[in-house]
């Protein structure tokens, strides 16, 4: 093989490489495995799948139409996702409600302590700026096998906490209890892998935002 065919094969392998990110960047992330016996077309049990403390992002006037995500703060996908849900808040804001639940990979060294983080944080009104703050640094945390315990408590101050409450709260085993009520609940409803979203007691197949845009337009027209 020449030299020049060896740099143009390299060249064609990058371009190649950038059209695939951008498509990427461009979908929504693939649909999470279905487990087994629960899965896309089986009826979720509602009183598992919103509990009466579950995080509300938003509220729905009629309560119609509810969006449940189980997600892990340390999941690519899920911070794929992210603004994809966000402009759905935004544009059926006061029609459809939206929940989070927390749903922490174990192989993800951070993803507990981020949910717990994000916990701690809602005792002070500040769930949301949390986990969008999450999200929005996923990049510099995620997928490291070493602590970021100390890149949370900086979110914590930068989001002007209280944080000797922070603290209390971030440590307080009730915290992981309330984290790990949400994993519990999204196993007992098949939940295997994140994103995994369900609209009111049913969990659609979504491949694309025009996926779920749809699937939400379908509730609302019943």
């Amino acid at each position: 093989m020449t030299k020049n065919l060896k740099i143009s094969l390299a060249l064609v392998a990058i371009v190649a490489a950038i059209v695939a990110a951008l498509l990427a960047a461009n979908r929504m992330p693939d649909a999470p495995a279905q487990a087994s016996d629960s899965g896309e077309g089986k009826v979720a049990d509602a009183s598992v799948l919103v509990r009466p403390d579950s995080h509300r992002l938003s509220t729905a006037k009629d309560g119609k139409v509810t969006v449940v995500e189980f997600l892990d703060l340390e999941c690519e996908s899920c911070r794929a996702a992210f603004p994809v849900v966000e402009r759905l808040r935004k544009e059926y804001e006061g029609r459809v409600t939206f929940v989070m639940r927390y749903f922490p990979i174990p192989t993800h060294k951070n993803a507990e302590l981020a949910a717990r983080a994000v916990e701690a944080a809602s005792k002070q009104g500040k769930l949301e700026a949390m986990y969008q703050k999450m999200y929005e640094t996923q990049e510099s945390w995620g997928d490291q096998q070493v602590s970021h315990e100390e890149t949370f408590r900086g979110f914590a101050k930068e989001l002007g906490l209280d944080m000797k409450k922070f603290e209390a709260d971030w440590k307080d085993p009730a915290t992981a209890k309330r984290v790990d009520k949400d994993r519990q609940d999204g196993l007992a409803l098949g939940v295997q892998g994140t994103p995994t979203f369900f609209i009111n007691d049913h969990r659609p197949q979504i491949q694309s935002e025009a996926d779920f845009r749809a699937a939400i337009e379908a509730e609302l027209a019943k």
